[in-house]
């Protein structure tokens, strides 16, 4: 990947991971609704994954806290599928969305994790034209 596409992949990222987190405190009773029932305190956990994505977002932006911040990610993916789960499920009662919409969020899920990996995993680097 050039480092021009990667600049841009990675503000894109950050972008949408920052404007997630804020949405989670400017409409938090629509996230609360997809916190499964057998989970405690739905608000609090739809604020505390806003601050985790947040975090998340504009970590991505400093090389120092990149790697870190990527993997954080991969595990916040990975904490919140069982809501994206039970929102597909459920959606009838909870939103009554367009029922591809809402399966499509869990492979979804994949690809946002194959993407934070690309900033996860450490980084050849280049030295006129071999890597090293």
């Amino acid at each position: 990947m050039s480092r021009r596409s990667r600049t841009l992949s990675l503000s894109l990222m950050a972008l949408l991971y920052a404007g997630a987190g804020i949405m989670h405190f400017v409409k938090p009773k629509v996230y609360a609704k997809i916190v499964p029932p057998y989970l405690p305190v739905p608000l609090t956990l739809v604020y505390v994954s806003g601050v985790a994505e947040l975090a998340g977002g504009l970590g991505l932006l400093l090389s120092a806290t990149r790697r870190p911040a990527a993997w954080g990610l991969i595990l916040l993916l990975l904490a919140v599928f069982p809501a994206n789960v039970y929102m597909a499920r459920h959606n009838d009662e909870l939103f009554r969305l367009p029922a591809w919409m809402v399966w499509a969020r869990l492979p979804l899920q994949l690809v946002l994790i194959g993407w934070a990996w690309q900033f996860a995993s450490p980084q050849p680097r280049l030295t006129g034209n071999v890597a090293r």
